[in-house]
């Protein structure tokens, strides 16, 4: 399992594990610990740590000793001068006076510790005698730092002490992989586990990243190779910016390094030298980058909060912010589970601490009349020791070391699923969450496969494997049946709410105080600056405790998260399910199950091999940039429009132009054409829209309904909608009954939409429901056509916004603009999904809602894969900027135009 995952040391009993928390182990010597019968001595290793002297046994029955330094009475070396013929000089010798001493491991097994009180002096000798005044120096140095009375000063003098050993010491470069190799930066550093850390040297070349410890522990040295890195986190530790985690896959919950560093500067100079590194090799992925993938189904959801608990500083090196995973199911005694019943299903839009109606309320009384700060929750739902009550028959010596050398009482310990479940209910103080191991695949968790003696319960009992629900016939089918539940149809549907509540808006402000989602100040990022605390005492007191009551999420979301798209799932029984687990579903490999019917075969094949269009004709007809096209349903005709004032109209089948009409001499800017093909509407930068009746061949009718050039129009239903550089989007009504007569069409003013800037670029929605807008400032709106009213209007762009359409399930936006920047956009919510930064303006596109096939500033067609934001292929087309892209219904035609006046025509090769 993750939490665990390291070389095993099959003879090394020691572990960094037995050192206080906080505690740093120093240096190590080969020594003996004498006993009354000199053939009795016991040889092994003496560690010198900052706190405490520790002697691992060679001979694994024999305990490992820890002596306190605080305990210690007296600390020499001893010349053992004892008369012989000789008169010779026995090896000198360490003597230690102590009051109290640890017995751990004796017979090597994992067990609270023992300890005995009382005077009694421990006699080491060393293998190398001169190192004996030095080690005594060391310890003698230490014990006076043990033995102030304020902690602050004992921690002054401790990093005092570590500092100067880091400072006489040096990255040894006989470590490099190879002699080539270029060093580009060395700094001090702490490689980072689960409730310890490790002091070393950091040293990066422009191959490898090195870590060697200051007491080569466990190893002389950790490498990893730049190429293989594939994420890197900037990470919160002891709620400063000091720490890094660097991973080598994609989607591992555990990484391949974590370091602390003493500096901030020096953490962000070696983060960005590898994110560099990275930018040719691998895509930056954000918060909004993996919503995009999850919303569409690219992602399971395991894999989605798996990475929002990454982005959020969540790690499983730190347990103070462990990565949190929600209790999905509220069933957990009936003999069957049935995942297509709502009932079975815990709510995702409450915190586990607003589940209890009646707890609720007793807590809120509570809250009303607590003095500020006020919280509703004394507990958080996310700690080490919460992380730790799940995972000690998994890391027992983790639960020791947290709990100095205890296991917690029997009755208190992990014993029951179900108990769990009902005490986080009805508790008083229990508000926990799940962790990640729940949905995995390991189930080392739940069985005390390792003989534990964890304690006997009230009922006589022995704590042994958790009690699991009746509808699970083994830990296996238990874990098998949460991944179910977790990719189930419900949880995929209200799984945003829960984000909400943990990453999201929901997190803090007056939407927490509604959601009942307010824990303690402390627990939040920025509730408190430690650095700010000058009394030492008060600081290290205060960031004590803010690490053992847990931390919140940094916050990830500041609107309402989007809900999934959600798949047709498969009928889900209790028996088999055909949910996947959490590795099945990969960045880059969708779900088998359609995310969206597009109902035509032809499309979804069109934009599978739109990588391979190919280029069919092109027309130079016009004297000017080419703005708009339209084409007859029967794609025999195609209309075209231009800066030069024109429309003209050109025959596919004879490959010529037919017509050219000019209806002001200032530029077009658009054009559509009505159903039955019997009229084109053109906006001009006149003001005016004219329509153009192809049956007649000459204009049959003028609207002036701006007050600046009309930039874009549509239609739909007998409607038509006009963008304008006045800041305006009308709506009108077509009382007409024959688009193609010789009359005068009447148009009936229905809507005017207001905007602060000119109107640059209109979409509607497929059903006709809904409208966007983007402006020359950059701000995307979106109204709602039935009762002409904005539901969301936010700044997407800096500078003006060139085109948006909406995917063809209506579920979101894509814009482009002058900033060089694709961006998607939640219809629902109005947040912002994704953001990619292209290298050069996208002047125009065609899109499916994760394809994109886009026109740029260079002349070439782009093809954009949004769920991995990145190009996947370049097909060159004009010789300037393109500026309009037609496809048809089928995807399988597509027409260009460009600054360049030509119009090309394309077809995917199938």
């Amino acid at each position: 399992m993750a939490f665990i995952r390291r070389k095993e040391r099959s003879k090394e009993r020691f572990s960094l594990l037995l050192l206080d928390l906080e505690e740093y182990y120093f240096e190590q010597h080969t020594a003996y610990r004498m006993t009354a019968l000199p053939d009795r001595n016991v040889r092994g290793s003496l560690k010198i740590c900052s706190k405490s002297i520790i002697f691992e046994p060679d001979d694994m029955n024999e305990p490992i000793l820890k002596i306190p330094l605080k305990d210690c009475r007296r600390i020499e070396g001893v010349e053992e001068n004892e008369s012989n013929p000789f008169k010779e000089t026995k090896p000198a010798s360490l003597l230690v006076e102590t009051k109290q001493v640890y017995f751990i491991k004796e017979a090597n097994v994992v067990a609270p510790y023992k300890y005995e009180r009382g005077e009694r002096n421990i006699m080491f000798q060393l293998e190398m005698p001169r190192k004996t005044e030095d080690v005594v120096q060391t310890l003698l140095q230490l014990h006076r730092a043990s033995c102030l009375d304020k902690l602050g000063d004992q921690t002054a003098m401790i990093a005092a002490n570590l500092q100067s050993r880091l400072a006489r010491t040096s990255f040894d470069k006989n470590s490099f992989q190879s002699v080539t190799e270029q060093p580009h930066m060395e700094c001090e550093a702490e490689m980072v586990s689960p409730l310890v850390t490790n002091p070393g040297h950091v040293c990066i070349t422009d191959h490898s990243l090195y870590f060697q410890p200051l007491n080569g522990y466990p190893d002389s040295a950790v490498q990893i190779g730049l190429h293989s890195v594939r994420r890197i986190y900037k990470r919160r530790h002891g709620l400063r910016p000091l720490g890094l985690e660097v991973f080598c896959t994609e989607n591992d919950l555990c990484s391949d390094i974590y370091l602390k560093f003493y500096n901030t500067k020096d953490r962000d100079e070696l983060y960005y030298y590898i994110a560099t590194y990275l930018e040719n090799h691998v895509a930056e992925h954000t918060a909004e980058s993996y919503m995009l993938q999850w919303q569409r189904g690219h992602i399971s959801n395991y894999q989605y909060l798996l990475h929002l608990n990454n982005l959020a500083d969540r790690s499983v090196n730190d347990l103070s912010q462990y990565p949190v995973f929600p209790w999905v199911l509220s069933d957990y005694t009936s003999p069957q589970l049935d995942l297509l019943n709502p009932a079975s299903f815990r709510d995702l839009s409450k915190p586990v601490g607003a589940l209890n109606k009646e707890r609720l309320e007793r807590l809120l009384e509570r809250y009303r009349d607590m003095p500020e700060p006020c919280f509703i929750f004394g507990s958080h739902y996310s700690s080490p020791g919460y992380v730790l009550f799940y995972l000690v028959r998994l890391a027992p010596e983790h639960m020791l070391c947290l709990q100095n050398g205890r296991y917690d009482h029997a009755d208190r310990m992990f014993n029951s699923v179900s108990d769990t479940w009902k005490n986080c209910l009805e508790g008083g103080t229990d508000f926990k969450e799940l962790i990640p191991e729940f949905y995995g695949t390991e189930t080392s968790f739940l069985k005390n496969t390792l003989g534990l003696n964890l304690g006997r319960k009230q009922c006589g009992g022995r704590v042994g494997d958790v009690e699991l629900p009746s509808w699970a016939s083994d830990a296996d089918d238990f874990l098998q049946k949460l991944r179910s539940a977790l990719e189930s149809q419900h949880v995929s549907e209200h799984l945003h709410e829960w984000i909400d509540l943990i990453f999201g808006y929901k997190q803090r402000g007056s939407e927490a105080v509604a959601a009942h989602n307010v824990f303690h100040p402390l627990t939040y990022e920025g509730g408190i600056d430690c650095d700010s605390i000058e009394d030492p005492e008060e600081k290290i007191a205060m960031l004590t405790q803010i690490l053992e009551f847990g931390q919140t999420p940094r916050q990830l979301f500041t609107t309402p998260h989007p809900q999934r798209i959600t798949p047709r799932f498969h009928s889900v029984s209790t028996g088999t399910s055909n949910s996947s687990s959490p590795n099945d579903l990969s960045p880059g490999s969708p779900s088998t199950e359609s995310f969206e019917d597009l109902t035509e075969e032809s499309k979804t094949l069109a934009w599978n091999n739109m990588n391979k269009l190919t280029l069919q004709s092109s027309h130079k007809i016009h004297k000017e940039a080419v703005t708009g096209i339209t084409v007859t349903l029967n794609g025999a005709s195609a209309f075209t429009t231009s800066q030069d004032s024109t429309l003209k109209m050109f025959s596919k089948e004879t490959n010529a132009l037919q017509r050219s009409v000019s209806f002001s001499n200032m530029a077009l800017s658009s054009c559509v054409l009505l159903p039955e093909d019997k009229t084109v509407v053109c906006s001009s930068w006149d003001n005016n829209v004219y329509f153009y009746s192809i049956a007649y061949g000459r204009r049959q009718d003028t609207l002036m309904g701006h007050d600046d050039a009309v930039s874009q129009v549509c239609w739909r239903d007998s409607q038509l909608y006009t963008a304008s550089w006045d800041s305006t989007v009308k709506v009108w009504k077509c009382v007409a009954a024959d688009m193609s007569s010789n009359k005068r069409t009447p148009f009936e003013l229905l809507a005017e939409l207001e905007h602060e800037a000119g109107v640059n670029t209109i979409a509607l929605n497929p059903a006709g429901t809904l409208l966007a807008s983007g402006t020359k400032e950059g701000t995307l709106s979106i109204w709602d056509l039935a009762s002409f009213s904005i539901l969301h209007q936010l700044t997407c762009h800096s500078g003006n916004i060139h085109q948006v359409a909406f995917s063809p399930d209506s579920r979101n936006i894509l814009s482009v603009g002058e900033d060089s920047c694709l961006k998607v956009t939640d219809v629902q919510t109005g947040m912002l999904l994704s953001t990619i930064h292209a290298e050069e303006e996208q002047r125009c596109f065609c899109w499916d809602g994760t394809t994109v096939l886009a026109g740029g500033q260079s002349g070439n067609l782009l093809i954009w894969d949004l769920l991995n934001s990145k190009i996947t292929h370049r097909i060159p087309a004009h010789s300037g900027p393109v500026s309009c892209i037609w496809m048809n219904e089928q995807c399988c035609s597509i027409i260009t135009g460009g600054e360049d006046k030509q119009m090309m025509f394309w077809k995917p090769q199938f």
